[in-house]
C-alpha cells in the first residue's frame, strides 16, 4: 500500500505486533515499504489503549492527512537509525543548471533532427549531454564519463562503444552545430558581435609520430611533442562564437582568415571589429578585413619594428599625459604589405592606411623588467654551465646569449667554451622599449583611448583558454582518431559556451571555477526509500537558483520531485 499505513503482523507465538510503515515506489517503480515507527505488541499496548489497533489506525489516518497537506511532513517520520549509503548511491543535481542552458539552446532538438534518418540505435543527444555535463563537472576521459553515467538522473541507455561511435557523427555536425548555437544565442540571449576577439592556442599530444594534423610546431608549453592548433573567436560578451582546429605546424597568423570567412559565409553577421594580438597582424589579415568593410585592432611589435618606427616611439614629441605614469600619441600611417595568394602564385603588393597608437605605462615598464629577470638569470646560468641545458629549456633566455648553438639531433648545447657570452647590448636595447605598446587600427574616427581600451579586452579570450585548459581539462584528449579529436574539442566548445552563458546570467558575479565547483558539489545521497537527501548548498547555488528558477536548497526530495525539477529545465 502506497502511503503511511498500520502494519498488523501476527507472530508464530500467537502474539500480534504493530508498527507504522510507509509504502513507496522505488526507482524502478516497484512497490516497497519501510518501517518508520515500531509500536509494540497488542497485549502490551492494551494497558495504554483500550483498542490499540483502532487507536493507531486513527493515528495513521491523521498522519496521512497531515502528509497530504504538507508533503515535507513525511520526512519527520523517518527512523533516525537510517544511514546514508556511500559510493554509487551519490547523484548530482547541480547539472540541472547546465541542463537549463543546454535546452535553452535547443541542443536536444538539434541532435534529434540530425539523427533522424540515420541508422544508429543509440541516442546521440543523450551521449552529448553526458559528455558535455561530465566535461564541466567531472572532466576526464570518455570512458570515465561513461563509467560515471549513473551520477546523473537522466537516462543513459547506451554502451561505451556507442560513445566512441557517436564521436564520428558529432564531428560531422560541427559547423552546423556552431551556427545553430549562434542563432539560439541571438534569439534567447542577444549576441553582441560589434567586437570579436581572436587568438590561438595549442594542445600537445604525448606521442612519438606526427601525422597530417598532429605536427610539431611552436608549443605554448615549450614541449617537443606534436601539437594541434585551436583558433577561437568570442563575441563582445565573452561568449564563444566559433572555433576550428589546424595542423600544429601552421603559423598562428594563417588561422584567422579561415575562421572569419566561415563566420561571414554561414553566421549572417555584419561588420565586426576584430581584436587580436601581434601574431595576427599580417598584411594579408589586415587587407582582408579592411577590404571586407570591417575593422581591426591589432598590436604590433616595437622591438621588431623598423628604425623609423622605433624613433617615432621613443621621441617624446606629441605624447599626451593621460593620468599618472601614462602617456599616449598617434599618427596615420600607410603600410606597404604583400598579400599572399593561392599556392604557386606570387604575392600581391598593396598599401593599407591605418592609425598607429603608441601608449606608455610606468606600471608596464616595471612589470616587463620583473618578467625578464628570470630569463636573465637563466641566461647567466647557461653561460656558466651550458651542459645543464638543452634547446627546449632555454626558452626566453637564448636571445641574451651570443653564439649559442644546438646539436640538431639531441638538442644539447654545443659547448663552444669561451665563445658563449651574455649579450648585455641586447638586454639594454630591450629595456629601452619597456612599457611601450603599439596598436594599429583602421578605425580612424575613434579616439586613441577607445582603441587601447578595446585592445585590453583581449584578456577575455586569454581567460577562455584558461578555463578550457584548467576547468574543463581539455588536455589530455584521450582519443587518437582525428575525427574523435575534433569531436572532443567541439564538446569543450559547447561546455565553454554553456559556462559563459551561465556566468552572464549571473551578471559576472562568480568566476567559472567557483560555479563549476559548486555545481559539482551539489549532490544528494539515496536514502533507503525513493527519497534523496542533499548535503551541499552555498551562495553560488543560491544565485544560480534564483537566476534560473531552480531550487537547490531543498534538503529532502522524493525521486518524483527531482525528476520534475530536471524536467522543468527541459521545457
Amino acid at each position: 500500500m502506497i502511503g503511511i499505513n498500520l502494519r498488523i503482523d501476527p507472530k508464530p507465538n500467537g502474539r500480534i505486533y504493530l508498527s507504522i510503515g510507509h509504502g513507496y515506489r522505488d526507482q524502478n517503480k516497484k512497490s516497497k515499504s519501510i518501517t518508520i515507527k515500531s509500536l509494540g505488541y497488542v497485549d502490551e499496548l492494551i494497558s495504554q489503549y483500550p483498542d490499540p489497533i483502532a487507536h493507531f489506525r486513527e493515528e495513521v489516518k491523521k498522519m496521512n492527512i497531515e502528509a497530504a497537506e504538507k508533503k515535507e511532513a513525511e520526512i519527520v517520520y523517518f527512523d533516525k537509525t537510517i544511514k546514508l549509503q556511500s559510493g554509487a548511491t551519490e547523484k548530482n543535481v547541480g547539472y540541472a543548471a547546465l541542463s537549463k542552458i543546454y535546452h535553452e539552446l535547443d541542443l536536444d532538438k538539434f541532435f534529434a533532427s540530425r539523427q533522424r534518418g540515420k541508422k544508429v540505435e543509440y541516442n546521440i543527444n543523450s551521449i552529448m549531454k553526458l559528455l558535455t555535463y561530465s566535461r564541466i563537472l567531472a572532466p576526464g576521459s570518455k570512458k570515465k564519463a561513461y563509467e560515471r553515467r549513473n551520477w546523473f538522473f537522466d537516462k543513459m541507455d547506451f554502451s561505451l562503444d556507442d560513445v566512441y561511435r557517436s564521436l564520428t557523427l558529432i564531428q560531422k555536425m560541427s559547423d552546423a552545430l556552431q551556427v545553430w548555437i549562434h542563432e539560439r544565442i541571438l534569439t534567447n540571449y542577444g549576441r553582441d558581435t560589434t567586437f570579436a576577439y581572436y587568438d590561438v592556442t595549442n594542445y600537445h599530444f604525448e606521442i612519438d609520430d606526427e601525422d597530417d594534423n598532429l605536427r610539431k610546431g611552436v608549443s605554448k608549453n615549450h614541449r617537443p611533442d606534436p601539437i594541434v592548433q585551436m583558433g577561437l573567436l568570442i563575441d563582445n560578451n565573452n561568449v564563444p562564437l566559433s572555433f576550428d582546429l589546424f595542423p600544429g605546424n601552421l603559423n598562428d597568423c594563417k588561422t584567422l582568415l579561415p575562421i572569419l570567412k566561415n563566420v561571414r559565409q554561414k553566421f549572417n553577421i555584419g561588420k565586426m571589429v576584430i581584436v587580436a594580438d601581434k601574431g595576427m597582424n599580417t598584411g594579408s589579415n589586415a587587407y582582408y578585413i579592411a577590404n571586407g568593410r570591417g575593422w581591426y585592432i591589432f598590436s604590433q611589435t616595437v622591438r621588431g619594428g623598423t628604425k623609423e618606427l622605433k624613433k617615432f616611439v621613443l621621441d617624446n614629441t606629441g605624447y599626451t599625459n593621460v593620468g599618472t605614469g601614462y602617456k599616449m600619441k598617434s599618427r596615420q600611417f600607410t603600410r606597404c604589405v604583400e598579400i599572399e595568394q593561392e599556392e604557386g602564385l606570387p604575392p600581391i603588393k598593396a598599401e593599407i592606411s591605418e592609425k598607429q597608437v603608441v601608449f606608455y605605462s610606468e606600471k608596464y615598464n616595471k612589470k616587463a623588467k620583473q618578467d625578464r629577470e628570470k630569463a636573465i638569470q637563466k641566461a647567466q646560468a647557461i653561460v656558466k654551465d651550458p651542459t645543464k641545458f638543452k634547446k627546449y629549456n632555454t626558452h626566453g633566455a637564448a636571445k641574451y646569449i651570443e653564439n649559442l648553438e644546438y646539436d640538431a639531433e639531441t638538442g644539447e648545447i654545443i659547448n663552444t667554451k669561451s665563445k658563449i657570452f651574455f649579450n648585455i647590448k641586447k638586454l639594454e636595447e630591450d629595456e629601452l622599449y619597456d612599457g611601450y605598446y603599439l596598436i594599429v587600427t583602421n578605425c580612424f574616427d575613434k579616439p586613441d583611448e577607445w582603441a587601447v581600451e578595446k585592445y585590453h579586452g583581449l584578456w577575455q579570450i586569454e581567460d577562455a583558454f584558461k578555463v578550457t585548459k584548467s576547468d574543463l581539462e581539455a588536455r589530455p584528449v584521450n582519443v587518437r582518431l582525428w575525427d574523435h579529436i575534433q569531436a572532443h574539442f567541439l564538446i569543450c566548445f559547447v561546455a565553454l559556451t554553456i559556462i559563459r552563458l551561465l556566468q552572464n546570467r549571473l551578471l559576472g558575479k562568480h568566476y567559472s571555477t567557483k560555479i563549476i565547483e559548486s555545481l559539482s558539489r551539489a549532490c544528494c545521497a539515496h536514502i533507503d526509500t525513493n527519497r534523496y537527501m542533499s548535503y551541499y548548498y552555498d551562495d553560488v547555488l543560491d544565485d544560480i537558483g534564483k537566476s534560473l528558477g531552480i531550487d537547490f536548497s531543498t534538503k529532502f526530495m522524493k525521486l518524483s520531485d527531482i525528476r520534475k525539477l530536471l524536467g522543468d529545465t527541459k521545457k
